[in-house]
């Protein structure tokens, strides 16, 4: 996309690009990250090399955790979370109207995220994690922000779609 049509989607379309750069980032180093404990712990089970150390585990654990939650939060953003092809061909009008109302649903989904998750961290913030001492709320945390997340995502889409729905505008 060109210059100008980047300045005419506006600061929503820059802050949620920018956050998917961050986030894919993210996702690619967790993964990294992953893979440096699990390996650890097979190493460890079949040869005598490498010592049996416990708190691999419980990170490997919080790696998979994050993993998980940062590929939702991307797949949001890339369309392939909750997205389920049911109707025919319609048209572009018609087409937004249905991802408007189903958007409605997936911003429901992302409050009870947020609103449960925040909660859900609240409990961990003074928990520690019993053999790597790791703070718990570095968990948690993750559920309020991909929900977080995902209204960021969702409300830019549904903001394009509701342009579609109204002036008969063209999808990106």
């Amino acid at each position: 996309m060109t210059g100008s049509g980047l300045r005419r989607r506006g600061a929503w379309h820059r802050v949620s690009e920018a956050w998917y750069r961050v986030l894919s980032a993210l996702m690619i180093g967790a993964l990294v990250v992953l893979i440096v404990p699990v390996t650890l712990q097979i190493f460890s089970r079949h040869t005598a090399l490498v010592p049996t150390y416990i708190w691999t585990e419980e990170l490997a654990r919080l790696m998979f955790v994050w993993l998980v939650m940062l590929g939702a939060m991307v797949g949001m953003r890339e369309r392939l979370h909750f997205v389920v092809d049911v109707w025919p061909q319609l048209s572009p009008r018609a087409n937004a109207v249905v991802e408007l109302v189903a958007g409605v649903a997936t911003l429901v989904f992302a409050l009870v995220f947020v609103w449960a998750g925040w909660e859900f961290t609240e409990f961990a913030f003074y928990r520690i994690s019993e053999l790597a001492e790791l703070p718990l709320w570095t968990i948690h945390i993750a559920w309020p922000v991909l929900g977080v997340t995902w209204v960021l995502f969702q409300g830019e889409h549904m903001a394009e779609m509701a342009r579609v729905a109204l002036r008969g505008a063209e999808a990106p």
